[in-house]
């Protein structure tokens, strides 16, 4: 048992750097070919991603197995996959929700910023003001989006 957690420990560590610098050497080419635009859609689509993996990553670990076995004999698509994610929720929980969706969020983050540069020099406007709307922004989209989502992820 001891085994498995610990390859499970450093298989996170591996995928979060590996998707961290797949994310960010994206959004940092990216940043730099287009314009602000283009980057706040870019931004909405990160914040998208975190906010669908972290609902799948709520729905495998409130699920309950009994219910898919039940759609399982009743021969309905899917059930068996779904029973293979609640078996290893804490793996697919920590992987959707903490790997993908921290990575998200760190990515939305930086986008923000460089879009907050970008905004402020192109309009001459305080880049403090611009940096301050868009942390508030991405904060509300992002913590919002997971709230609404949440509930949808726990009953379905």
């Amino acid at each position: 048992m001891k085994k498995k957690k610990d390859n499970m420990i450093i298989t996170i560590f591996i995928l979060t750097f590996v998707l961290s610098i797949c994310f960010s050497a994206v959004s940092n080419v990216v940043a730099v070919s287009f314009n602000e635009i283009v980057l706040f859609l870019i931004l909405i689509l990160v914040i998208t991603l975190g906010i669908i993996f972290d609902m799948v990553g709520m729905a495998a670990v409130s699920a309950s197995e009994a219910t898919f076995h039940s759609m399982s004999s009743n021969k309905v698509k899917g059930a068996k996959e779904s029973i293979s994610l609640i078996k290893n929720s804490s793996s697919i929980s920590s992987i959707c929700q903490d790997v993908v969706g921290d990575v998200c969020g760190i990515v939305s983050g930086s986008l923000g910023a460089v879009l907050a540069i970008s905004i402020s020099n192109s309009m001459s406007v305080d880049n403090t003001i611009v940096s301050v709307l868009l942390s508030a922004f991405i904060s509300t989209a992002t913590v919002g989006g997971k709230a609404i989502t949440k509930p949808i992820a726990m009953k379905n």
